[in-house]
């Protein structure tokens, strides 16, 4: 039978632009924030209130400047207006120190929570998914994604409105105040801002090339000096050389290019930008001289002008945060939609305990990520509970995927696979794969101690237990031998170990988790002789009354099995024991045997 397709690859990242539809859909992030969503409502009020309170000080400054001429302000003294703006400005810090606080909480909350949530699901998607998808690349991508979105709850968000707000505000201010420069601001200084925001891109673009530039002559530098020897060996000093040089040309053609378009920018920036800003001063100047303005209303008007052009350079670089957090929250929204191969803590979960009677039916199956090859082909064989069987052939015959399809980590193509009468299929893949230990032949070790390695196959196993374990695979000595014990650090992937004692380390852990079928992919194959003896005879201590699947290039460590299967293109093209399978004249397994054992003779 069939069975369902896994996720397809991530789309690689696109142009996006704010519209309805993708604002929806960002908005949606907003789920991980939900639990702390007072402290959102709450954090929004006050950035009202910092807003409305910070715009006090060009009026204040003003009126300031109109008292020192004379003028009068509700009778308020040159004193009273310092006073009065030292209180403003106390209350600008507590309100905003809160508003901070307010945003932090939310931020670094609402995105561990979504840290956690991105995690589980990564570790609950198929093997499918990290074949499809460079790991390396992935964590990095989703790593900056998370960065990006705290930063957009933490500060892009709230500085964006912050923005708006001093922008309408500001303008609504000018009207109100002073009608007579606001018209001539709006139609001088906001032309400026934008053109200047447009050049500002334009700078932004060119750095970034700037830097890819950059990066490039420094990937041909790491490449030269980690693999020096090869460029010696073939005498490639003059090419590397003349490579490296064409590509830092290229990078100080294109840094000239970058500083020119800084040196324009600059001037642009004092010529334009402060050319309106002086036109609009004069122009208020004129009006004072008229009598149609005070010397305060011009103070006003420039301090606000001077805001709602900050304001509007500001929403620009802001805008592209939120573009790029869009973008974000996509990209992780894309990984957590995705199908779920099992379900973490699920509270219904029952025990499925099986016997080991295992039966692969007319198996056919090429993997999702090689579709024209055909790796099993109709493939079927059983094997009894208890039964030790020997998977034997080339490389590339389909005796690791046998393995890797019974633990469900693939779909099948068609067929079928029963464990105890029952299909896998129809099996929670979680209660199914406890009743399963591996031990592969490259064993990876977690970076912390001896116990947590073992117990990893029963979290909850007691001292006596992992003891028992560590026994029983031949471990122990190895152990009490370290100062620390059973709480020795084992480094990370257990580079602390001898490759004899990290096999042991994990027939521990298979012994302990008591699995009723067991599988050994080549588990001795990278050992020395002595470090196979001793693992060899842990294994068969593992082996005793469990259903065990071998996977063996050394036909020595399997003499004993119950049954062996051989395999040749994805068929079984021979089956029996050791001693029958030796002696037919002209059979694979006879071929292979003659090869070994005279070898090793």
């Amino acid at each position: 039978m069939a069975r369902r397709n896994r996720p397809e690859v991530l789309e690689e990242d696109k142009n996006r632009k704010m519209n309805k539809e993708t604002l929806r859909e960002a908005l949606k992030i907003f789920e991980f924030v939900r639990p702390y969503r007072w402290s959102l409502i709450a954090g929004m009020i006050l950035l009202f209130v910092s807003s409305m309170v910070f715009m006090l000080f060009p009026f204040l400054i003003g009126k300031m400047m109109d008292i020192a001429e004379g003028k009068s302000f509700y009778n308020f003294s040159l004193n009273d207006i310092f006073w009065l703006m030292g209180l403003v400005l106390l209350v600008q810090g507590v309100v905003s120190y809160v508003r901070v606080l307010l945003f932090a909480r939310l931020s670094e909350k609402g995105i561990a929570d979504l840290r956690v949530a991105l995690y589980e699901k990564l570790i609950t998607l198929p093997i499918v998914f990290y074949e499809k998808n460079r790991v390396g690349e992935l964590m990095s991508r989703l790593t900056a994604d998370v960065e990006r979105l705290y930063s957009a709850f933490s500060i892009t968000i709230a500085e964006f409105l912050r923005q708006v707000l001093l922008l309408a505000v500001g303008l609504l201010a000018l009207a109100i105040y002073t009608p007579q420069l606001a018209l001539v601001m709006f139609l001088t200084f906001p032309v400026a801002v934008i053109c200047g925001i447009f050049f500002g891109k334009w700078v932004r673009t060119l750095s970034k090339e700037r830097q890819e530039a950059l990066a490039d002559t420094n990937v041909i530098l790491n490449e030269t000096m980690q693999t020096v020897s090869v460029v010696k060996a073939f005498t490639s000093e003059l090419f590397e050389s003349k490579r490296y040089g064409a590509a830092n040309d290229k990078m100080v053609k294109i840094a000239m290019k970058f500083a020119s378009g800084r040196a324009i920018f600059s001037t642009f920036i004092v010529t334009v930008l402060f050319g309106a800003l002086i036109f609009v001063i004069w122009k208020g100047a004129m009006l004072i001289q008229a009598g149609t303005m005070t010397a305060g209303d011009l103070v006003m008007f420039t301090f606000i002008t001077a805001i709602i052009g900050g304001s509007i350079a500001g929403l620009g670089n802001f805008y592209t945060e939120l573009l790029g957090a869009m973008g974000a929250t996509e990209r992780v929204r894309e990984i957590l939609e995705m199908e779920s191969e099992v379900v973490i803590g699920d509270k219904n979960l029952e025990p499925v305990p099986l016997s080991g009677n295992i039966e692969y039916q007319n198996i056919n199956f090429h993997y999702p990520t090689r579709t024209d090859m055909e790796i099993l082909k109709d493939l079927s064989f059983s094997i009894k509970a208890g039964q030790k069987v020997a998977l034997v052939g080339p490389s590339g015959a389909g005796k690791s995927t046998i393995i890797q399809i019974l633990l469900k980590f693939y779909d099948i193509q068609n067929g079928d696979i029963k464990v105890d009468g029952k299909s896998i299929y129809d099996m929670n893949t979680t209660a199914f794969r406890q009743n399963i230990a591996i031990v592969p032949q490259e064993v990876l070790l977690f970076g912390g101690t001896i116990r947590e390695n073992i117990s990893y196959g029963k979290h909850n196993a007691t001292e006596e237990e992992i003891i028992e374990a560590a026994e029983q695979s031949n471990c122990w000595e190895f152990i009490k031998s370290f100062p620390d014990g059973l709480d020795t650090i084992v480094g990370e992937r257990g580079i602390k170990l001898s490759g004899g004692q990290r096999q042991r380390v994990a027939i521990a852990r298979a012994i302990l988790k008591n699995p009723s079928i067991l599988l050994l992919d080549e588990a001795t194959s990278s050992l020395d002789a002595e470090s196979e003896r001793v693992v060899q005879e842990a294994l068969n201590k593992l082996m005793e009354g469990r259903t065990s699947i071998i996977i063996a290039h050394r036909l020595s460590t399997i003499r004993e099995v119950d049954k062996i299967f051989v395999l040749n293109h994805g068929k079984i093209v021979e089956e029996g024991t050791h001693d029958s399978l030796s002696v037919k004249e002209g059979g694979l397994y006879n071929s292979l045997a003659k090869l070994q054992f005279d070898l090793v003779e």
